[in-house]
């Protein structure tokens, strides 16, 4: 019998997710019972037919809690793990992964949380320095080690994590370090992002950060990380990590005199968000916030899909992993009033461990997953995993997008809807909260709102529904729920609901 680790962050992912609402009509005009929302067992049972979902067996008898996953030339898969190995899998895209074979690169690192290939090395974000790994001699072991970077601190904090990039256009890896023990900052620049130049200049980017869970771009090359609730965070959120801004936590600040970077901002504890935001215009609100214990508590890696449609119709939209719940949420991202923001829709759930970094081979359409329960518990019963899911070819009906309007929103699906039940308000509801931006830890949903759905119309193809919403609150997460639409041939989508933070509302 397999045996579950939680802690009460994971049983707190574990409590049931709310019904949705009242009953709606069909296709066929007649009444049909409201769907669970998205993330229960009636979604895990659709999840096979849209994607394969394959654990790949570690190297025998090795703790391999998977902390970096690299693609490498010839179809090889190299991985990290937080305990400091580093091992190259042969097989891994294979239809029998049963026969994969593992060569062990290196050894000794510091908890590697970043990896990439290029130029016949293997770059690593480790914890206290920027490394490249490279095999001279061809046996398939890193015989030297140079560090590029070390010019941050670091102390004997377990906490004290650094999360890197791949390299952005101009050659340089971002690194987010978190705080120590994700409440001080007694090492220098921890609270951080920097960016490290191929020279191996360090250069101090942005403020304000907490207590990453991954890092990665988009398919503009402007660069995300998540960061977990905590102090100054009422939720976890995907942050855009603008150069020069504030990201929210002042824990960090006096690490700005070490190198003329302008004075962050000092928020006031207690304030929210949007506030502080219209008073300190270099603090960049989060684009994404994932609701505590709704979307997830602690997100972590993510891809980009650039793999034109290799991975589905998901064009470049983020997919995040998920510690806590070990599932990845699909997130949309579009830019209103200079800023980013968007919607969070629950993916794909079952893995087996707390997912840590997640990897798109863009060429091939396979997305590899990592991940360890150590330290804290998921829903995943094993302690570490390593995995790869595949697109099966079929489209679910989902609504592939969130838009905000001026008046309201603009919800695209994947498939022509239903126009009769698309077209009914009934078959929407919406509610709408903020969180109390504080000093002390996390905080419960504030400053409810119930919008209502005026109306609803639907494009002449089926595939767009513009809603026109009384009681939008700028500075609000706005959850969805279309729970009484459905498609042509009468489907329900596979997620009936999607949380959209309104940093911005449009001029139209």
């Amino acid at each position: 019998m397999k045996k579950f680790t939680l802690t009460l962050l994971a049983l707190l992912a574990l409590a049931p997710f709310a019904e949705a609402q009242a009953k709606k009509k069909g296709a066929d005009g007649k009444a049909v019972p409201s769907k669970k929302a998205s993330a229960g067992p009636e979604a895990m049972a659709l999840q096979d037919k849209y994607y394969e979902r394959v654990q790949i067996p570690t190297p025998p008898g090795e703790v391999v809690e998977v902390s970096s996953i690299a693609l490498l030339p010839g179809k090889k898969v190299a991985i990290a793990s937080r305990r400091g190995d580093v091992w190259v899998c042969e097989g891994a895209y294979e239809a029998d992964v049963t026969k994969v074979k593992w060569t062990k690169f290196a050894s000794n690192l510091h908890e590697p949380l970043g990896m990439f290939y290029k130029g016949g090395s293997l770059y690593l974000t480790q914890r206290p320095e920027h490394t490249r790994l490279t095999d001279t001699d061809g046996d398939g072991k890193a015989d030297v080690f140079d560090t590029i970077c070390a010019k941050w601190g670091i102390n004997g904090d377990y906490h004290e994590y650094a999360f890197g990039t791949d390299p952005d256009k101009d050659g340089n890896v971002w690194v987010v370090l978190c705080l120590t023990g994700s409440f001080h900052a007694y090492s220098p620049w921890r609270g951080w992002c920097v960016r490290i130049t191929p020279e191996g200049k360090m250069i101090p980017t942005t403020s304000g950060i907490r207590s990453p869970g991954g890092i990665g771009m988009n398919e503009k090359s402007d660069v995300f990380y998540t960061d977990n609730q905590g102090v100054w965070n009422g939720s976890s959120s995907l942050k855009w990590l603008r150069p020069g801004s504030f990201q929210g936590n002042p824990t960090g600040n006096k690490s700005a005199q070490l190198a003329n970077f302008p004075a962050p901002p000092e928020p006031k504890s207690g304030s929210r968000v949007l506030t502080e935001h219209l008073k300190f215009p270099e603090y960049v609100p989060p684009a994404v916030v994932f609701p505590h214990g709704k979307v997830g508590n602690s997100p972590s890696g993510m891809a980009c899909d650039m793999t034109k449609g290799k991975w589905g119709p998901w064009a470049n939209q983020m997919f995040v992993g998920e510690q806590t719940a070990s599932q990845v949420q699909r997130v949309n991202l579009e830019v209103v009033n200079g800023l980013y923001q968007g919607a969070v829709f629950h993916f794909l759930q079952g893995f087996e461990a707390g997912l840590v970094p997640v990897r798109m081979d863009q060429e091939d359409g396979t997305l590899f997953i990592g991940g360890t329960n150590r330290g804290w518990g998921s829903r995943g019963s094993q302690p570490f995993t390593f995995e790869r899911v595949r697109y099966k070819g079929t489209v679910p009906f989902e609504m592939h997008n969130i838009s905000a309007r001026s008046d309201g929103f603009e919800v695209t699906f994947t498939h022509p809807v239903d126009a009769a039940t698309a077209a009914d308000t009934a078959s929407y509801s919406m509610d709408a909260f903020t969180y109390i931006y504080q000093s002390s830890y996390g905080s419960p949903e504030v400053d409810q709102a119930k919008p209502t759905v005026k109306s609803a119309t639907v494009s002449a193809d089926g595939l767009k529904v513009r809603l026109v919403i009384d009681g939008l609150v700028r500075g609000h997460v706005h959850h969805l729920v279309a729970d009484g639409v459905r498609n042509k041939a009468g489907d329900a989508l596979w997620h009936n609901e999607g949380w959209y933070t309104l940093n911005e509302i449009p001029s139209k």
